[in-house]
C-alpha cells in the first residue's frame, strides 16, 4: 500500500470529509500548485473545532428487527461521535444528514436534549411492554460531550425510576461518572455495562481512536464497575488483523484479574464508507502493512464464489467471519478464555419490576 502524501489529521481518526458517492451528492476536490504554498499564503491551518447541534426529535426509542442481534430497542442521545474511531461501523449514518462520515462524523455532532422526557412518555403508554434497552449501539452514550449535556444520565435516572432493564456499551471510563445509578440498578438486575478494550498501547489508541479513553482507563473503569457489583463485560472489539489482534490473550488475562464477568470478541467490519476511511488510515499510519492488512479482512469476508470483500452485510454472517484466519482468531480466544476461566455470561435482566414512570416529570420518593 502506497504511503499518503497527506500530512496526518491530528486527534482525529478519519483523515478526510469526502461525501458518499451513493446518495449523488455534490463533490469537492482540492488540487493545483497553489496548495504547496498554501501556509505560506493564508498561515497554519486552523484546528478542527467540534460543532454541537441540538436536535428536538419525536421519538427517542428506535425498535429493530434483526435476528442476530440481542435487542429489540435502543437510545442514541447523539448522532456522531467526538472518539473519532476509525473502524466505527455507525459512520455512515452521517450520510442521511448530507453530511460525510469521515471528519464531519466527529465532528459535527448532534444531541437530543429532550431525551428523558421523550423516553418517560413512551414508558407511560399503557400498551407499552418492557424488554432491555440498549444504549450505545450506535454512538457512544459517554463520549465527551455526555459531560455538558449529561442526557445519558438524564435517561438513566428515567429508567430507575420506572425499574427498566438497560444495557450499555461504551469506550469511555465517563461511565463512572454515573456509579451511583448504575449500582442501585445492579441490585435490582436492571443494568448490564459492556466496555469495548481494543488494544493495550496507548500510542496505537490514539491513532486509532483519538479521543476515547485510553486502554488504562477503561480497565479501570471496568474494576470500578465490577467492584461495584454492577454486571461488566469486556469486548475485544473489533479485532482488526495485523494490528490489534495480538493484544488479544494479553487483553483476556487482565480483564479476569480485576473481576469482568465475561469477555467476547468481534470483528472488523467496513460497511459503505468505513472501508476507503479506513484503508486511508492504514496509508497515513501503517503503509507498510496495509495490503496484508486488507488481504486478511477479506480472506474473513469471503464470499459464495471464494473471492475476497471489505464487508459482509447478511444477519448472521456479518458477525461470524469465516476462513483460515477467522478460525484462527476464534481458538486463540477460547483458549485464552480457558487459561483466565473467563466465558461469555448471558445477563438476565429483571424485567417484572418495570412500572410506568411517574406523571409530571416527577421521580418517585420511594
Amino acid at each position: 500500500m502506497e504511503k499518503s502524501l497527506e500530512s496526518p489529521v491530528l486527534g482525529r481518526g478519519a483523515q478526510s470529509r469526502a461525501v458518499p458517492t451513493r446518495f449523488g451528492l455534490a463533490t469537492r476536490e482540492a488540487d493545483g500548485d497553489w496548495r504547496d504554498h498554501m501556509e505560506a499564503l493564508d498561515g497554519p491551518p486552523v484546528k478542527l473545532r467540534t460543532h454541537v447541534t441540538e436536535e428536538n426529535p419525536r421519538t427517542i426509542l428506535s425498535f429493530n428487527q434483526s435476528p442476530d442481534i440481542f435487542f429489540d430497542r435502543s437510545i442514541n442521545a447523539y448522532r456522531g461521535c467526538e472518539h473519532g474511531c476509525v473502524y466505527c461501523f455507525a459512520r455512515p449514518t452521517h450520510a442521511y444528514h448530507d453530511l460525510s462520515p469521515g471528519l464531519d462524523f466527529e465532528t459535527r455532532l448532534f444531541a437530543k436534549p429532550n431525551a428523558a422526557e421523550l423516553l418517560r412518555a413512551t414508558l407511560s403508554k399503557p400498551r407499552y411492554r418492557p424488554k432491555p434497552i440498549a444504549m450505545g449501539t450506535n454512538t457512544d452514550p459517554y463520549q465527551p460531550i455526555e459531560r455538558r449535556y449529561r442526557i445519558t444520565r438524564q435517561v438513566l435516572e428515567v429508567c430507575l425510576d420506572a425499574r427498566h432493564p438497560v444495557t450499555i456499551t461504551t469506550k469511555s471510563d465517563r461511565v463512572c461518572d454515573d456509579l451511583d445509578l448504575l449500582a442501585e440498578m445492579a441490585e435490582r438486575r436492571l443494568v448490564a455495562v459492556a466496555i469495548s478494550v481494543t488494544s493495550l498501547d496507548p500510542k496505537l489508541s490514539g491513532k486509532l481512536e483519538p479521543r476515547a479513553a485510553s486502554p488504562a482507563k477503561r480497565l479501570s473503569a471496568l474494576q470500578k464497575l465490577a467492584e461495584a457489583g454492577v454486571p461488566t463485560h469486556c469486548s475485544v472489539a473489533p479485532v482488526i488483523p495485523a494490528i490489534t489482534d495480538e493484544f488479544m490473550e494479553e487483553i483476556v488475562q487482565r480483564a479476569a484479574a480485576i473481576g469482568v464477568d465475561s469477555v467476547g470478541w468481534i470483528p472488523l467490519r467496513l460497511p459503505h464508507e468505513v472501508a476507503p476511511l479506513f484503508r486511508e488510515w492504514l496509508s497515513v499510519h501503517y503503509p507498510e502493512r496495509g495490503d496484508k492488512v486488507m488481504s486478511i479482512v477479506q480472506s474473513i469476508r469471503a464470499d459464495a464464489t471464494g473471492g475476497g470483500k471489505d464487508n459482509d452485510p447478511n444477519f448472521f454472517s456479518r458477525l461470524r467471519p469465516t476462513g483460515v484466519w477467522a478460525d484462527l482468531f476464534r481458538a486463540r480466544f477460547r483458549v485464552a478464555c480457558k487459561r483466565a476461566g473467563l466465558g461469555k455470561a448471558k445477563f438476565e435482566l429483571d424485567c417484572t419490576q418495570f412500572r410506568p414512570p411517574a406523571v409530571g416529570g416527577q421521580l418517585r420518593l420511594l
